[in-house]
């Protein structure tokens, strides 16, 4: 078992025919005609892997001299097995010895224990984990500095109001715009707002949301009642900002260019 050179492929560990027949003490023909017997037992890709042209030479090419006894270097086909496929094997063969080294074969060569490491193994990888956890903190506070760059100072008061679910008037939306920094009164905001297609532009619905904006939750609209002059009950209909609107339009108009802006709202 000592003597099994380690090879892999496709990300597993695996064995070439002569090999297994030396773990399980038998004729390389004798795994060959088994399989051949049997080859509908064998699923490529699951209990074997079959290499021929480019794939068998990139292969050659990774395991190099670590194949010891040459059988690689003139094979124009080549069956690597899988732990699956040396299962098979074992079964088929039938021996003693055949199920004795399947064991050995599935607890050393195809799921080796981890290496123990030396103290001073054990130092060196406490020392390079230490320095990626410290280099990935310094990238970190880097990161957390250009955003507190890029939001000061106008920026962490719209971030600010993410949290906020109190609704508020449109007038109320124009003056946080202006707090950052941008001219604007409630009506040209209000036609700002129409002209972008937010709220509705005419008729008994005017200054309602539109589908749009109600969808993207940018608004509600608060109804209330009272009795007038003349003992009628009278509904009201108010358009507010939510939370996430007020979000929503601050960062819009902060990212949006000055002369666009005021193209729009003039």
């Amino acid at each position: 078992m000592k003597d099994l050179q380690v090879i892999e492929h496709a990300g597993e560990r695996v064995l070439t025919t002569e090999q297994l027949a030396q773990a399980y003490e038998c004729e390389p023909k004798q795994i060959q005609k088994n399989f051949e017997r049997n080859r509908d037992r064998f699923e490529e890709g699951k209990h074997f892997y079959k290499l021929t042209g480019d794939a068998l030479k990139e292969f050659k090419a990774s395991v190099g001299d670590r194949q010891k006894d040459g059988t690689l270097k003139f094979a124009s086909v080549l069956v690597l097995w899988t732990r699956r496929g040396a299962s098979r094997h074992s079964k088929m063969l039938g021996t003693d010895r055949a199920w004795e080294m399947f064991d050995a074969l599935e607890e050393n060569y195809f799921n080796p224990r981890p290496k123990q490491l030396t103290p001073s193994e054990q130092m060196a990888q406490g020392l390079l984990a230490a320095q990626r956890l410290l280099a990935e903190k310094e990238a970190t506070i880097a990161e957390q500095g250009e955003q507190i760059a890029e939001l000061t100072p106008k920026g962490i008061f719209a971030d600010a109001v993410t949290s906020s679910e109190t609704s508020i008037l449109v007038g109320g939306l124009a003056k946080l715009i202006r707090q950052n920094g941008i001219e604007i009164g409630q009506k040209r905001l209000f036609q700002w707002l129409r002209d972008n297609g937010f709220l509705i532009k005419s008729g008994t619905e005017k200054n309602m949301p539109t589908q749009k904006a109600m969808e993207m939750k940018l608004f509600e609209v608060k109804e209330g009642s009272y009795v007038d002059g003349d003992g009628v009950n009278r509904i009201t209909r108010t358009t507010k900002v939510t939370g996430k609107g007020q979000v929503y339009f601050i960062n819009k108009f902060l990212a949006a260019k000055p002369e666009l802006l005021r193209r729009k709202m003039n």
